[in-house]
């Protein structure tokens, strides 16, 4: 009788041992009775003599599907640094299939043309294993990597593409498919479950050599890899926001390290760590010489006269329009004039968004509807204001103003689904829509010849943020979204701000802003720290308070140091409330060992947050 260690699958059970008859491999996907239902569970290890004081059951049936070695031991990593359970850390990944062998597939490889320089940052990016292209918008990055994933296909091996948003993946899907063909992939959450067997199958059978998506796409049964990608490396959305609050970014640098691929990093706006970190790579002359003219106007909480005319005049024109708002829906918040207070989900702490042709107030953390409220829940005063116009009230303005004017709404309210994702790209693509209207969505790699203008509001509520990054943020996003715009042709940008002098200093030279702000963050934030954020979550505020005091006084035995605690905040989310610690280090190691003393149930850890509301 043979003995093994199983984990059940995404369960914070313990380990459990069961036997079998035969020889099973670690990694293997079994069946297991447990208290009267079947549960499925991961082998992880075979043991001669069972150390348990409960009666051993038999495994049920086994499965043809099974986690490789290396998938388990970067589970490890994962369940040890980011304080996750190696059962929830192993569920992020795909197991491989144990079938018939793969077949042998006839690769047509294809290169892009490469301008000299072009030529020399690939030139220089083949001299490192791991680096960050730091490209301007335009500047041709794109064909870079793309000729480097030919160079993986040359020398029999497999390439991974992250992408921060599914919002790229349909243009950056046709690109590679352009040199590519149908050995490559594109993966992410929206796609059917038929669809994804069927990128699996295609996988396992050797006819998909590129995979390219969403942070997902990482841990899909490939092996052979010889290259990874992190498109927009900058991006906030590579990292988790549950259980396990891993950063695929960092883990494409773990992944492609452990297993000898090279790494590639491409941004226009990188963050700090991978510009301080990581052997940079420029290309700092975009691929289309066009002239862009920078108009500055002071902030309003509407789209005015000036922001109108622009965009009539670009549409006389026959040229296309972006406009970039930071609020989904109609306004963020409903606000009271007389007692300031804001109109707030009952079960959250935050504003509720208006969304008018739903005809309701939402909340955006817990879901929650209402009617839209006429008086004040605090005060009763009568009526209540608005303030931050968000996407659907400023294309009502607009299509109230400029007659004929096609309108695109892209934001998460509108785009649901692949289908109407491509769709909407589609018409914008074809000219059939004039303008595009949207959150932060529309500053990811879209590459539209025919925008002339790009208009940015709300850069200074993005600068009032309570974050230590909240003008890498913002400085990123008016880089991102004015790099949409003049591509092709040349192009105006308006931006909406009462903070001219500070975004001004820094226009054309992303770099500039980089060297000033590591000076900003010096021996204080990461790259020069490292920072943990521990929150305490619990129905009961009371006992949500005590959790965080007993856990600051573990801490303040130790040498660590708390940069602060309290509510955090957003203190309420789905009627629990929530209390936070943020820690600080200048050794990595210093950090774990203060985190691995606190580490309990009642607690979840934030390792190298990016989220601190």
């Amino acid at each position: 009788m043979n003995y093994y260690n199983v984990i059940l699958f995404r369960s914070s059970a313990p380990v459990l041992t069961y036997k079998y008859s035969e020889s099973i491999e670690i990694g293997r996907v079994v069946e297991v009775p447990l208290n009267s239902t079947i549960k499925k569970a991961t082998i992880i290890e075979i043991i001669s003599k069972p150390k348990v004081n409960y009666k051993i059951l038999d495994i049920q049936n086994i499965s043809p599907k099974i986690y490789s070695p290396f998938q388990i031991s970067i589970a490890k990593f994962i369940s040890s640094y980011y304080f996750s359970n190696l059962s929830l850390s192993l569920a992020i990944f795909t197991p491989f299939l144990l079938c018939r062998e793969g077949k042998t597939h006839q690769i047509i490889i294809k290169k892009p043309k490469l301008t000299s320089n072009q030529q020399k940052a690939y030139n220089q990016i083949n001299t490192h294993q791991k680096s960050l292209l730091f490209g301007v918008t335009g500047s041709g990055k794109t064909e870079i990597f793309i000729s480097l994933i030919a160079d993986t296909l040359e020398i029999g091996k497999n390439s991974i593409l992250l992408m921060p948003e599914i919002s790229l993946t349909p243009q950056m899907g046709k690109r590679l498919k352009k040199y590519f063909g149908d050995m490559v992939a594109i993966w992410h959450s929206k796609l059917s479950k038929k669809k994804k067997e069927e990128i699996l199958e295609r996988l396992r059978v050797g006819e998909i050599k590129i995979i390219a998506g969403a942070r997902s796409s990482l841990f899909l049964p490939i092996d052979n890899i010889g290259l990874i990608v992190v498109d927009e490396e900058h991006d906030d959305s590579y990292k988790a926001n549950s259980n396990p609050r891993y950063n695929a970014r960092d883990m494409a640098l773990l992944i492609a390290d452990r297993c000898g691929a090279k790494a590639l990093m491409v941004s226009a706006t990188p963050s700090l760590s991978s510009y301080y970190k990581l052997p940079v790579v420029k290309l700092d002359k975009p691929f289309i010489k066009t002239y862009k003219r920078y108009i500055f106007k002071s902030s309003s909480n509407s789209i005015d006269k000036t922001i109108l005319k622009e965009i009539d005049n670009n549409f006389i024109n026959k040229n296309q329009s972006i406009l970039f708002i930071p609020t989904r829906g109609n306004f963020k918040y409903l606000y009271c004039s007389s007692c300031g207070e804001t109109h707030k989900c009952p079960y959250c702490s935050v504003g509720m968004s208006i969304h008018i042709k739903r005809r309701l107030l939402q909340c955006h953390y817990c879901n929650f509807t209402q009617k839209i409220q006429e008086s004040c829940s605090s005060c009763g005063h009568s009526p209540l204001e608005t303030q931050r116009i968000g996407t659907a009230e400023a294309i009502n303005i607009i299509e109230a103003n400029i007659y004929g004017l096609v309108v695109e709404q892209f934001d998460r309210d509108t785009i649901t689904t692949a289908n109407k994702l491509e769709k909407a790209l589609n018409r914008f693509d074809k000219n059939k829509s004039n303008i595009l209207v949207g959150t932060q969505m529309i500053s990811k790699g879209h590459d539209y010849p025919n925008v002339t203008l790009g208009v940015i509001t709300g850069l200074d509520y993005m600068l009032s943020i309570p974050d230590y990054r909240a003008s890498q943020k913002a400085m990123s996003m008016l880089f991102q979204v004015a790099g949409r715009c003049g591509r092709a042709l040349d192009g105006v940008v308006i931006i909406e701000t009462n903070q001219k002098g500070f975004f001004s200093k820094y226009l054309g030279n992303y770099e500039a802003f980089l060297k000033d702000e590591l000076e900003f963050v010096r021996d204080l934030y990461p790259p020069f720290t490292s920072l943990a954020r521990v929150l305490i979550i619990h129905k009961y505020q009371q006992k949500a308070r005590d959790i965080m005091d007993k856990t600051v006084q573990k801490l303040e035995k130790i040498d660590i140091e708390i940069v602060g605690y309290g509510e955090a905040p957003i203190n309420k989310v789905a009627n629990r409330y929530r209390y936070n610690i943020l820690l600080r280090s200048k050794k990595k190691t210093t950090l774990l060992k203060a985190l691995n003393y606190i580490n309990s149930n009642d607690i979840e850890i934030d390792i190298d947050p990016v989220e601190f509301s």
